[in-house]
């Protein structure tokens, strides 16, 4: 009974807004486990109760750039859906030096405050402290602040339409996730961070342990563990950038692991570990051959709770990230190179996750001490090919579906068209089995197909879309134009599907441009 009364608890916990008063959070687990370090922080937020809202960050902003003309250039990219414009702040240094191309990115959802916060304190130590300005010598440094402003304006996750951006990558419902993709694709990011917070205390949580637990770790790695990522770029990101801000964390006494979270399947529960999702930014900005990490700090629904701490663990990390591309700036070039020109025989088209056992740490709420649990974890950075194909020289698209086109271009890809009529050979997707949830997820019905593909000879009109794979975003093209990927246009109704129809969509294998 107290169990279930636990349970009831936790579920009308997490289902209070951000803003409202209540901490899951005793000053016992706070004062014992995540102390504010010393530090001494003037961003907008430690100048009031709250935090920092548009006008404030906006101010905030304009005061760096008059003080720094040479260094700053404040643009938009952009409008909220409530007709805010998204700041993008560039810090770039001109001494004739080729540079490495750096994006941050924070609050993409709107109740993770920390993101946004280590961005404003980031761009004043880069500029104002030497111990940071000189990694301007080699980086020129992005940096989208407040990604998701209609959201963190009320602390909420999501955008004014109710979709969530991070979920948004490829199908692009939400006007803001068009100019953000935009305006990553147009800078060519060669290294790419994500800053999130994370729920340390989940509903979920409330059934393991004795008396149920939360979460230890400051910090989690998300990293992709997508098959069509080269090797190399995956290990390098790892073992390099990602391994080097586990030091630097390790060296301050914090805590952090590779990224999990909670699923259900079959009303059991287990962990996910890392992905292989191209709907999320860090296989997204992946594909995209660059050396992409997303970061969760431990804070959601915490409100101002160790806030220094959250803000030093992030700082901490962005730091490492810009010192790793500063030291390694050649060798980047390089395995970037080497990535873009693995060109393998074939595509994984579905991936399968294993599911292992591993130890977590974690906080017993039945005492406040730290406990060791074994749990179930599907882990991508361990997944198999479950489905291949044969990597095509490009794809024809039907000059009907244009709103693929636009979508390809928005990601990146660069989408040319027959000038004139031509018969081709190609390959066929024939829809041999269809499935659309009846449950709606994120503006859209998940559609699950499988199809045949046939040798066919096919005469194409003048204005069919071509996209051809010897580009740097190719990566991206096959994962959302096969029709039975985990993240494609077709699983997001971007393309509706009828069963035992062609697809709109053909193979192109001949190895010449047409």
């Amino acid at each position: 009974m107290k169990r279930k009364i636990k349970y009831i608890i936790f579920i009308l916990m997490v289902s209070l807004p951000i803003y409202g008063q209540f901490n899951p959070q005793n000053d016992e687990i706070t004062n014992r486990f995540f102390p504010d370090p010393i530090l001494d922080i003037h961003t907008p937020s430690f100048d009031k109760k709250g935090f920092t809202n548009y006008e404030d960050m906006m101010g905030y902003l304009n005061k760096l750039v008059v003080a720094h003309p040479t260094e700053i250039s404040l643009s938009f990219i952009g409008e909220s859906q409530k007709k805010k414009k998204i700041p993008m702040v560039v810090l770039h240094r001109d001494n004739g030096q080729e540079k490495i191309k750096v994006w941050f990115q924070g609050g993409l959802h709107g109740d993770e405050p920390a993101g946004t916060e280590t961005m404003l304190f980031l761009l004043d130590k880069i500029l104002n402290d030497p111990s940071y300005s000189y990694l301007l010598d080699k980086i020129m440094l992005t940096v989208v602040p407040m990604a998701n402003i209609d959201g963190y304006e009320k602390q909420d996750r999501y955008a004014a339409n109710g979709l969530d951006l991070n979920r948004d990558q490829v199908k692009l419902m939400a006007p803001e996730s068009n100019y953000l993709k935009k305006a990553f694709s147009d800078y060519g990011a060669e290294v790419a961070v994500d800053f999130h917070e994370y729920r340390p205390f989940r509903k979920e949580f409330s059934l393991l342990g004795t008396h149920g637990i939360c979460s230890i770790y400051d910090a989690m790695f998300m990293f992709s563990g997508n098959l069509n990522l080269p090797q190399n770029l995956r290990d390098y990101t790892k073992n390099v950038f990602v391994g080097n801000a586990k030091k630097t964390l390790e060296s301050n006494d914090l805590r952090f692991r590779d990224y999990i979270t909670t699923d259900k399947q079959n009303n059991e529960m287990y962990f996910k570990q890392c992905t292989t999702e191209a709907r999320s930014s860090t296989t997204s900005y992946a594909l995209t051959n660059c050396i992409s990490s997303l970061i969760e700090i431990r804070g959601v629904n915490l409100q101002k709770t160790s806030f220094k701490r959250r803000i030093n663990t992030t700082f901490l990390i962005a730091t490492s990230f810009l010192k790793t591309a500063y030291d390694d700036a050649t060798n980047i070039k390089e395995v970037l190179k080497i990535s873009n020109n693995t060109k393998p025989e074939n595509i994984v088209v579905v991936a399968n996750k294993p599911l292992e056992i591993q130890t977590i740490s974690a906080i017993d709420l039945k005492d406040n001490t730290e406990t060791s649990l074994e749990i179930n974890v599907k882990n991508a950075l361990k997944c198999t090919p479950e489905l291949e194909r044969k990597r095509p020289f490009g794809y024809l698209i039907l000059a009907e579906q244009k709103i693929l086109a636009e979508k390809l271009n928005v990601l990146g890809l660069t989408v040319e068209e027959l000038a004139a009529d031509k018969k081709v050979k190609v390959e066929a997707y024939t829809v041999t089995s269809s499935y659309v949830n009846p449950e709606e997820d994120e503006g859209y019905k998940a559609q699950k197909v499988e199809t045949s593909v046939s040798t066919i000879e096919k005469s194409f009109p003048k204005g069919t879309y071509i996209v051809y794979l010897n580009q740097k975003n190719a990566k991206m093209a096959t994962e959302v134009l096969e029709p039975e990927s985990e993240n494609g246009f077709i699983k997001f109704e971007v393309l509706k599907t009828i069963l035992n129809n062609e697809l709109p969509i053909y193979r192109y294998l001949t190895n010449e441009k047409l």
